[in-house]
């Protein structure tokens, strides 16, 4: 499929999705929401992406946010849904994603910037990163889950306090508030990512679809739940060809290859 207003590639079983409206700073407009909807799907079907790395074209800008000239009009309360709906449906489909995705965040990741981020596995940022949910200096709120991914990450009272105020925070603070994992200089930011997500592609595409849906599935129950969510998708993974190869690799001393696949959701098989 052809895209506009995204780049996408795979290279060594990891996909890079470029937001490329530079001249907007990447903001999301209804193409680009539709765009990188569909390349999710892509990435879906494809059983050789172990990794997702999402990022912005040029050097100012992740995703600076909802592209205002389609909300400056004063949508009505039915468009506003219907847009807020393609954005959360877009945001659930990316956190869904059976494979990690890292953001790699080499800008201002402001309003949907930040929510496309925050729907990702977790974040590394440049330097001149800049965070923030800045959507009630507009008369609105967040409308692509801000409101309830960021609470979830960083606290209820942090993410009311950056709401409520639609201040912009410093990758540095970012950082020590635990919604990024790591800062670097802009210009190892894409080296870097790549290298963690090489790390990660080695591994079995089983074994990392059941840790990140036991992770994700967890958080929204309590421990003695979660614990048995774990133990489900254990032994799914132990039942598995993965497995068979992993350990037999270790007991051989060489490096496993792992060729497993799996085409349903795990959380289907609890």
């Amino acid at each position: 499929m052809k895209y506009n207003t995204i780049l996408f590639q795979i290279e060594n079983n990891i996909s890079i999705i470029t937001f490329n409206r530079p001249k907007a700073l990447n903001a999301l407009n209804s193409e680009l929401l539709s765009e990188f909807s569909a390349a999710l799907d892509e990435i879906q079907k494809n059983q050789e992406i172990r990794v997702l790395i999402l990022t912005g074209a040029g050097d100012k800008s992740f995703v600076a946010g909802a592209d205002i000239t389609e909300l400056a009009c004063c949508l009505s309360s039915i468009q506003a849904r219907h847009f807020a709906s393609l954005g959360h449906l877009v945001m659930n489909k990316l956190q869904e994603l059976p494979i990690p995705v890292i953001a790699a965040v080499n800008g201002f990741a402001l309003g949907g910037g930040s929510e496309v981020a925050l729907a990702c596995d977790f974040i590394y940022a440049s330097e001149n990163a800049k965070f923030g949910l800045p959507e009630i200096t507009l008369g609105i709120i967040p409308g692509f889950g801000g409101t309830q991914r960021l609470a979830r990450q960083i606290g209820k009272n942090m993410a009311k306090e950056m709401i409520f105020t639609g201040k912009m925070i410093s990758a540095s603070e970012a950082h020590q508030i635990g919604m990024v994992n790591k800062i670097l200089p802009p210009a190892s930011l894409m080296e870097e990512v790549i290298k963690t997500a090489g790390m990660i592609a080695s591994k079995g595409r089983v074994s990392l679809r059941a840790a990140k849906q036991a992770v994700n599935s967890g958080m929204d129950v309590d421990l003695a739940t979660g614990c048995k969510l774990e133990i489900d998708a254990f032994s799914i993974c132990m039942a598995g060809e993965d497995a068979r190869e992993g350990t037999t690799a270790f007991l051989e001393k060489r490096k496993p290859e792992f060729k497993g696949q799996l085409n349903e959701p795990i959380s289907k098989r609890l």
